[in-house]
């Protein structure tokens, strides 16, 4: 397969991962100012924190308030990271392969980006129903993919697009929680502290499957051990870490447990760490800082990603 085409699948499944995931980051508020009781001041400011672009917003709208957030994340043209950029994006490296993706992906993604388009004009709109939306969206899309694509290489590629996207952003919605979002310490162990994390859970589509592991009570250790560690839920940091591999592994034709390139290597000291890993190593170190590292070691894979299958080598 050109590189040209591996580069294109992978950014193309990346970017719809990334539009439902942003979806479900302003979700978590939106679920949170509904469900907190009266008084409590929503924030927004720790949205922005996390994606690293906090200059960036406050140049173009100054105050963090609900509208400037949504707006910023959702419908900024220039934003590179907004719902509807991430759906340029991925529509345009779509359009580049179309003669490799079945015709029902492109309808789909060209629908996709038309629905958030028109949404973006809107005079008015319902926000927790267009986020619901576009999360349905996005799994129409994987679903379309996954019944009319030949599962070979170009398959592969988008689907460690997919998983990584997913596990980056699983990390980044557990740590603003955890770190941010809570007003004071004083609410630890309250009725709004179990609201937040239930919104948490509910953002990630996990709330039923946390309950059906026979967990009675919603704790941070609890919620963050799923999140990050469970084995079996396909949003959690490490299934999506060991379906990454897979993937990789599916493409070079090594076999698991050995490496042939330095993305292989990483990738697979990654997932076998958080295979050995206990809640109680993560929150001893610090859920904030093992959720750090952890983005850290997950853009380095996608780096040595991209050297290995994409990146022009000289003649």
């Amino acid at each position: 397969m050109l590189s040209r085409v591996a580069d294109s699948i992978y950014w193309m499944n990346r970017y719809v991962e990334r539009a439902e995931n942003i979806a479900r980051f302003i979700d978590v508020n939106l679920n949170l100012s509904l469900d907190s009781p009266i008084g409590v001041v929503q924030q927004w400011e720790p949205l922005i924190r996390t994606t690293g672009d906090l200059a960036i917003f406050q140049e173009k709208y100054g105050e963090a308030t609900a509208d400037n957030v949504i707006r910023f994340l959702t419908f900024d043209r220039t934003y590179p990271n907004s719902i509807i950029s991430c759906l340029n994006a991925a529509r345009e490296n779509a359009r580049s392969v179309r003669e490799i993706i079945s015709s029902e992906m492109w309808q789909q993604i060209n629908a996709f980006y038309h629905f958030v388009n028109d949404a973006a004009v809107a005079d008015r709109l319902d926000f927790p129903t267009f986020f619901s939306e576009v999360k349905l969206a996005s799994h129409l899309f994987a679903g379309v993919a996954s019944a009319t694509m030949t599962h070979s290489e170009g398959w592969h590629f988008g689907l460690m697009g997919r998983w990584l996207e997913r596990a980056d952003k699983t990390s980044r919605i557990v740590d603003v929680k955890y770190f941010i979002l809570l007003p004071s310490i004083r609410d630890v162990g309250t009725t709004l502290d179990q609201l937040q994390w239930m919104a948490l859970l509910r953002s990630a589509s996990a709330y039923e499957m946390y309950r059906k592991r026979g967990v009675h009570r919603i704790t941070p250790t609890s919620v963050a051990e799923f999140l990050v560690l469970d084995r079996e839920f396909p949003r959690s940091i490490r299934y999506c870490i060991r379906q990454t591999e897979r993937s990789l592994h599916q493409i070079t034709g090594t076999p698991e447990g050995a490496w042939n390139t330095s993305v292989e290597r990483s990738l697979g000291k990654l997932r076998s760490d958080l295979d050995y890993l206990t809640i109680e190593d993560v929150m001893e170190s610090g859920l904030h800082e093992f959720l750090d590292s952890l983005q850290q070691r997950m853009n380095d894979v996608g780096i040595r990603l991209s050297e290995t299958f994409f990146a022009v080598q000289p003649v």
